[in-house]
């Protein structure tokens, strides 16, 4: 009889055949939980152990891990990105660059955000912006309850595009928009991807896959066979994310590099540390 597992899976090209139940298993049976957008099952899977496997931000995660959860990372990523796109201005108050951000009023869904965190990373380190002379706008708490977020939280009932649309803020993070007004904060974010990656060597990691601690300590036959599931389903979807274990290790030390710079995380995990003696093995 399969061990059935509570789980968080969002809709994307590499998940679907795991969804639709394409691929399954004879040993496991996830029985997923209904979630849309996946990030807003983040917050019980980190505050509560809601599930036995989950979808997770990389940031979270990395949060999570410092607050001591019980949850551990598989090598399976289901969300990547490039990242220089979802930033944008208010081109009716004249042009803004990177480079001008400093003191400037800046808006974010979350200050915790993986693509804030990854956004916040470049800017800092590739543009020279000094984060701390931003006054920060946020409109909802970190997933993880333990971390003191000190940003200025909007007003109750306001939206991060129409503050910059009304000139309140002057860009925001993590958003795109097809509003005339509004223009990209990287004036040609592809070309800025290619010359950013062609420097680093890294594809920026959003969400990963965890499971509880709890699972892995008492059936690693289950997490291992999830991570086949996961592999068999993202080996279906040519669309789907791909990392070597090098690549996948690089985007990993980076966003680390970036948490611990902003103070997302007290000190620099090692990669390996993110993993257990089951999951390191896969």
């Amino acid at each position: 009889m399969a061990t059935r597992l509570r789980a968080l899976l969002g809709d994307y090209p590499g998940t679907a055949a795991l969804k639709s139940g394409a691929i399954k298993s004879d040993s496991v049976a996830l029985d997923f939980a209904d979630y849309s957008p996946a990030h807003k099952g983040f917050k019980p899977m980190v505050r509560e152990a809601a599930f036995d496997v989950s979808e997770l931000a990389i940031v979270t995660f990395l949060m999570a891990k410092s607050f001591g959860k019980p949850v551990v990372l598989l090598p399976n990523v289901v969300v990547a990105r490039a990242q220089h796109g979802y930033a944008l201005y208010n081109a009716k108050h004249g042009t803004l660059k990177p480079a001008d951000l400093n003191g400037k009023r800046v808006g974010i869904r979350s200050f915790t955000t993986t693509t804030g965190a990854w956004l916040r990373g470049i800017l800092a380190n590739d543009y020279g912006v000094d984060l701390d002379s931003i006054d920060w706008v946020t409109f909802e708490e970190a997933h993880v309850a333990e971390f003191k977020d000190t940003t200025k939280r909007a007003p109750a009932g306001k939206q991060v595009v129409q503050m910059l649309i009304d000139g309140e803020l002057d860009a925001v993070l993590g958003e795109k928009s097809d509003h005339p007004d509004l223009k990209p904060l990287f004036a040609d974010a592809a070309a800025e991807e290619k010359a950013w990656f062609a420097k680093h060597k890294v594809s920026p990691i959003n969400h990963m896959v965890v499971a509880s601690q709890k699972l892995s300590d008492t059936d690693p036959a289950a997490v291992r066979e999830v991570h086949r599931l996961l592999d068999a389903s993202a080996a279906a979807a040519p669309a789907a994310p791909r990392f070597s274990t090098d690549e996948m290790r690089r985007s990993l030390e980076l966003i680390i590099h970036y948490c611990t710079q902003q103070k997302l995380i007290p000190r620099a995990f090692g990669v390996d540390e993110l993993f257990d003696d089951v999951t390191r093995a896969l």
